[in-house]
């Protein structure tokens, strides 16, 4: 009994190990454009099609690079209906 417990958690163990990544990825989303604005806190942008990103605070980018016109790469996860900012290259 105690082995078929232990395999059953393990297997229970792998799956999520192999599930976990694969919904992630479905959550982030890329997109691409030029900053419109940018909050004079720092916490938002608007880029040139309307789309609001809301930037953590963790945020590890150089906030100097952040001007209107610059062209950049973003990625972003939804969260409570606010586009959370995961990761962001300026293209130039």
């Amino acid at each position: 009994m105690k082995a078929l417990f232990a395999t059953l958690t393990a297997i229970a163990v792998l799956g999520a190990l192999v599930i976990a990544p694969a919904v992630m990825a479905q959550t982030a989303k890329t997109i691409e454009g030029k900053v419109m604005t940018v909050d004079p806190t720092g916490k938002s942008l608007t880029l040139d099609d309307g789309t609001k990103l809301t930037i953590p605070e963790s945020a590890k980018f150089s906030r100097a690079d952040l001007k209107p016109g610059a062209a950049v790469k973003a990625a972003y996860e939804e969260r409570d209906g606010q586009k959370i900012l995961t990761n962001l290259e300026v293209t130039k």
